[in-house]
């Protein structure tokens, strides 16, 4: 059995070539998965409602379900996109919610999982932000607003964050934040640290411990992959 650790497949369309890959590649593996990691956007927008999920994330939702249904746990740390995740993935798929990030245990071993949006403390206003959308005023806002208007408004904060990165499509590693982050949780006795967002993969193992960053699943199509003791990057 092995664990595989994936995050940043913004999907949107179920037709898109991203989507119908994670599709196909979750099925491929899902009599072999432990437990499926996410690691945060995997989807391009998400907000929990009670009742209602949005229409373009039920292939995936499905795809999920199997994979309960076949035993492999699934732990969900949330990302900058898809957060106040909501009952359907506590209550109906069973998932393990991470908001932030935390701690996990792998055979042993001590393993820290985040997405990867708080490792530049130095953000200070990407992090107010943060803070502002994952306020309890604005998830009841959300749970009140019609789900049609949700979607319509994170469409349009789609595009125009990607007007704004046009040219520059993949953002940064900042790799002395990232090597801050990781040497800091090593002396807290983590054995292995793994985070998403920053879209460029990364392994690195020192004698401190292995250090991951997870590429996407845009392009890339790159996961991490835990297998008899060892972590690896991946590639589908």
């Amino acid at each position: 059995m092995k664990d595989i650790f994936l995050a940043d497949a913004h999907l949107l369309n179920p037709a898109d070539s991203n989507y119908q890959r994670l599709l196909h590649f979750l099925d491929s593996q899902g009599e072999e998965i432990r437990t499926l990691y996410l690691l945060g956007d995997i989807f391009e927008f998400w907000v929990g409602y009670r009742s209602t999920v949005f229409s373009s994330y039920v292939p995936l939702l499905e795809a999920l379900r199997r994979l309960r249904r076949q035993g492999v746990e699934i732990v969900y740390v949330e990302g900058n996109h898809d957060f106040h995740l909501g009952p359907y993935f506590k209550e109906e798929l069973g998932c393990r919610i991470l908001p932030d990030g935390g701690s996990i245990t792998i055979d042993g071993l001590k393993v820290y999982i985040g997405h990867g949006d708080l490792v530049d403390q130095e953000d200070k206003g990407y992090l107010l932000l943060r803070r502002f959308l994952r306020s309890p005023l604005l998830k009841f806002l959300m749970a009140i607003a019609p789900p049609d208007l949700t979607w319509a408004v994170s469409r349009w904060g789609s595009r125009r964050s990607k007007e704004r990165r046009r040219g520059n499509p993949r953002p940064h590693l900042p790799e002395q934040a990232l090597h801050r982050h990781a040497q800091g949780l090593f002396a807290e006795g983590h054995q292995a640290v793994i985070t998403g967002h920053f879209h460029t993969p990364l392994l690195e193992t020192s004698p401190q411990g292995t250090l991951i960053a997870l590429g996407d699943w845009i392009t890339q199509y790159s996961y991490a992959l835990y297998e008899d003791g060892t972590f690896s990057l991946r590639t589908f």
